[in-house]
């Protein structure tokens, strides 16, 4: 499981036009579900996310996370990260998540998340959403468990 996270000063995402999500200061993570993925991964990649050192103390050394901040994560389905870039000119997708297997963890993600966090907005799976930031930094991580 992939989690693609960037520190941002505010993120949506909107699908039809209605906005799905939004958090203020905090963690944009678009993640990517791959095959051999299981709620165990999922529960790692969610304890990295939350306690992950991204934002700045008093000395503006990256020591703070959403844990000591209490700032927002809005978590973003998102296939492409596990595409196989290595060969050629089109991507491949044989190491992603069966949509449905993809759908019952991103869910599963989603869920664990908004027990454990009380500020957490998400995309739907399968959606074509529109993904609104301000990148703060820029600070970016790939985050693979």
């Amino acid at each position: 499981m992939i989690g693609l996270i960037q520190r941002v000063r505010h993120a949506s995402v909107t699908i039809e036009g209605t906005v799905a999500g939004d958090i203020q200061e905090g963690l944009l993570a678009l993640v990517g579900i791959e095959k051999t993925d299981t709620e165990q991964i999922a529960d790692r990649l969610l304890e990295r996310m939350l306690s992950y050192r991204v934002f700045g103390d008093q000395d503006g050394k990256m020591n703070l996370s959403l844990n000591d901040l209490g700032a927002g994560l809005l978590l973003v389905p998102q296939f492409t990260l596990v595409a196989d870039t290595r060969k050629g000119n089109r991507p491949g997708f044989s190491n992603g998540a069966p949509p449905e297997q993809g759908k019952v963890l991103f869910e599963y993600l989603s869920n664990a998340a908004k027990q454990q966090h009380d500020n957490v907005a998400t995309g739907v799976f399968g959606a074509d959403m529109q993904v609104e930031l301000l990148n703060d930094g820029p600070v970016t991580f790939w985050l693979q468990v």
